[in-house]
């Protein structure tokens, strides 16, 4: 396996009705892009529960915390459930220590 940069791209696409995932960096390089990714996937899906997937990520930080918590908070807005599958290790430690675990944990 080749190292990843943590300026990947990120992708955000659906790969069902209630269902995306994520793939590449989601990190302070990222963030920016992939949360409008995530953004614009989320308002095009008409579920009212939706499970985004992170097995693709292949590097974050706690930039990508900030990046879940604007979702979730968009879905919420919406009257939409959202949960996360597969959520790096790092971005549910820094929940952890953020004391926002539950609220990422909350929305699934």
């Amino acid at each position: 396996m080749t190292a990843v940069s943590s300026a990947t791209p990120t992708e955000v696409a659906a790969v069902g009705p209630d269902r995306l995932v994520v793939r590449g960096a989601l990190t302070f390089a990222t963030a920016r892009l992939a949360s409008e990714a995530g953004l614009r996937a989320i308002g095009a899906s008409t579920a009212r529960q939706l499970k985004i997937d992170f097995a693709g990520v292949t590097a974050a930080d706690s930039a990508g915390l900030a990046v879940c918590l604007v979702w979730l908070a968009r879905a919420q807005r919406h009257g939409r459930g959202l949960s996360f599958a597969n959520l790096p290790a790092s971005v549910r430690a820094l929940a952890r220590i953020s004391d926002v675990e539950q609220i990422i944990d909350g929305g699934a």
